[in-house]
């Protein structure tokens, strides 16, 4: 029997733990908080985006950033199998709009129970309030662990601190400072999965406009990077919503002075469409300001701005448009841009992108290759994905890993 000891009680933590323990090990959680899965509580706006209906081929194409290292633990632990473990563990689960998967009951705090359940029934120990302070390694291998009470021998101990998203939940990067005490490289932490600040003032006006089934599309240095389809929001900072979040874990360690964002509002229709639609409309809008006309077209709030770059008054009547001003509409209806001034901070932002480089990790078992006995698994690596439940799989899949890949 192997002593293991899993610093954090999150998502990566307790499925870890769970794993370990049911191997035969006598397995100690050490939570800084006063409870288990902080974080969970506030995932998915409070409902908890637990995974995505998905093959573990599919899982990977939305891997942002180490898919390959991917590879491994997500066929080791597939979203199907973490449907089967929460349902088996008497958490009943539903498949939403875009195959996410939630709990029926929409309460991210059943997700932490049942994961908390798993773990007692297998006899794990947990200590909460208690952090942990420093790893001790001799000749390459773990030895002892200290914490803010006391101070503790393991055989093999699995680091699940999570990043710097949330701070407020306890994710302050306590595990990179592990990681570089015992020889790892570090890829510099960014926001991940976070509302965009917008150059200008002009969004302003369109604070609280919700966009539904537009296209984002993401060029930089003057070359598309990514198209995005989905919803967009407008705030008083910029943009978000489901296909901003996805962009911004896209472009997170770009120059964003390269970067530009466009929007098209009328993605089913191509240009010809959508200039005989316009054609259309103005027809019956002959005598009309072209204002009240693009209302069948479009939100309200969004045309003045479209007007203004388009260079078309407000008051001006339909049959007086000309055909390069029609055509200067139908860009900016296709191709609205967008200058990001800057990423929203730590505190907003869902995930960190960033953190222990994988290349000094084993894929199979999240085992460190450099300190026998180490271990990383979660957001504390440098892995993530799109929004829609495969950040929290990421999690769930390396945790399995790890765990599973301590032996009695």
């Amino acid at each position: 029997m192997s002593k293991v000891a899993v610093i954090g009680a999150g998502a990566a933590g307790l499925v870890a733990a769970y794993a370990a323990a049911k191997n035969g090990n006598e397995v100690t959680v050490f939570e800084k908080n006063e409870k288990c899965g902080k974080k969970i509580y506030i995932t998915g706006k409070g409902r908890c985006n637990v995974t995505h209906e998905c093959t573990p081929s599919e899982f990977l194409s939305n891997v942002v950033t180490n898919a390959k290292f991917m590879t491994s633990s997500i066929y080791g632990f597939s979203p199907e199998d973490t449907v089967n473990f929460f349902e088996s563990g008497g958490l009943k689960l539903k498949t939403e709009r875009g195959a996410r998967v939630f709990p029926v009951s929409d309460k991210a705090s059943d997700v932490s129970k049942c994961l908390e359940n798993y773990c007692k029934k297998a006899g794990v120990i947990f200590k909460f309030g208690e952090e942990v302070k420093n790893i001790e390694v001799i000749s390459s291998t773990i030895s002892d662990i200290i914490t803010s009470k006391d101070k503790y021998f393991f055989d093999n101990v699995i680091v699940c601190t999570g990043g710097k998203s949330y701070p407020l939940t306890g994710s302050t990067g306590d595990g990179y400072d592990f990681a570089q005490a015992t020889g790892h490289s570090i890829i510099e932490p960014k926001q991940g999965l976070c509302g965009l600040n917008l150059k200008g003032i002009w969004f302003k006006k369109l604070q609280g406009l919700s966009l539904k089934n537009i296209n984002l599309s993401v060029f930089y240095n003057g070359k598309k990077v990514k198209e995005l389809f989905g919803e967009m929001l407008f705030t008083h900072y910029g943009i978000s919503g489901p296909v901003v979040l996805s962009a911004s874990s896209l472009i997170n360690r770009y120059d964003l002075n390269n970067v530009k964002l466009y929007v098209d509002f009328k993605p089913a229709l191509n240009y010809e469409q959508l200039d005989n639609r316009i054609l259309r409309d103005f027809e019956s809008y002959k005598n009309k300001d072209i204002s009240n006309c693009l209302k069948q077209l479009l939100p309200s709030a969004v045309i003045p701005e479209i007007l203004k770059r388009s260079a078309v008054a407000e008051d001006k009547k339909v049959n007086s448009l000309t055909k390069a001003e029609r055509h200067s509409l139908l860009t900016n209806i296709k191709n609205f841009d967008m200058l990001i001034l800057s990423l929203r901070g730590f505190d907003e932002a869902i995930i960190t992108c960033g953190g222990v480089d994988v290349k000094d990790l084993n894929p199979k078992t999240m085992e460190s290759k450099l300190i026998k006995g180490l271990y990383f698994c979660g957001e504390v690596l440098d892995i993530d994905a799109y929004t829609g439940g495969f950040n929290l799989q990421i999690a769930f899949s390396t945790g399995f890993a790890a765990g599973n890949g301590i032996k009695d």
